[in-house]
């Protein structure tokens, strides 16, 4: 989320399949987060983005140049990285633009004859959901959610042999959820407990226009069936046991029985 947390990096999720490796979403620390669990930012076969929102995105110029500075001998090719086609694609052409000084430098003293940068993919949306991805057996999806004013804003879906993962992005509970997440085995999905967001002075309510409360978030998975649930973009953040517990009781109330993790950095579920 957009306010700095000691605890919590910013949006983020990473998929393993198969010896494929994809990030979806590069909010702050990222490329350290990454780290933490042994992935170098030369690991990355692609990075999707599912909106233009701030804190989804301003990790992604570390992860890009770290990964060219990494690559020594020039080996690697841009890094994949697909978003949907308006304001995210746009960002992702020009994110590098104002480190040109720095980069001239680092290039000349190095004697390098690349730059750092990526291989955007936009992605046009429709109603359904699109393939955006693939490799080998796996193939990605991406499907409009409800983020209005921000448009577009997609969630994904990762079909692989191991299982599905689906991902809400930064989205309303809404309808469009079903197809992303229907048979999925995993749904990682941006939480909201509105009742605390409306117990604060007004001029904060704005946020309940865009966000996923948690309570709908229940009603949504135990209709889709949903094994596991795993809540993240947790607002307001949890500091203590009982507010992490506070998130998933919403959902048990909301109707859900199946497994949910209120996740913590790092939090790492294994099909």
């Amino acid at each position: 989320m957009p306010v700095p947390s000691p605890d919590r990096a910013g949006p983020g999720v990473l998929v393993r399949s198969e010896g494929v490796v994809l990030q979806f979403d590069a909010g702050r620390a990222t490329t350290l987060r990454l780290a933490a669990v042994g992935i170098s930012p030369v690991d990355l076969d692609a990075v999707f983005v599912t909106h233009h929102h701030s804190d989804h995105v301003s990790g992604l110029e570390d992860l890009v140049m770290s990964r060219w500075i990494m690559d020594r001998l020039d080996e690697l090719p841009r890094l994949q990285t697909l978003a949907p086609a308006g304001p995210a694609s746009d960002f992702l052409k020009r994110m590098l633009d104002h480190w040109e000084h720095d980069l001239a430098v680092r290039s000349s003293h190095t004697e390098r004859g690349t730059r750092p940068g990526v291989e955007v993919i936009p992605f046009e949306i429709r109603e359904g959901l699109v393939e955006v991805w693939s490799k080998g057996s796996i193939r990605v999806m991406a499907g409009p959610v409800r983020h209005e004013p921000v448009t577009p804003a997609v969630g994904y879906r990762i079909e692989t042999s191991d299982g599905v993962v689906a991902i809400s992005g930064d989205t309303l509970v809404c309808p469009e959820m079903t197809a992303l997440a229907e048979g999925a085995d995993v749904l990682v999905y941006e939480a909201m407990r509105f009742d605390l967001i409306r117990a604060r002075p007004e001029h904060l309510h704005f946020v309940l226009d865009y966000h996923a409360d948690t309570l709908l978030i229940g009603a949504q998975a135990e209709e889709l069936g949903t094994p596991i649930l795993v809540l993240t973009h947790l607002i307001p953040e949890p500091v203590s046991e009982e507010d992490r517990q506070g998130f998933a009781d919403d959902v048990l109330r909301g109707g859900y029985t199946g497994r949910v993790i209120v996740a913590d950095d790092l939090a790492t579920i294994t099909l």
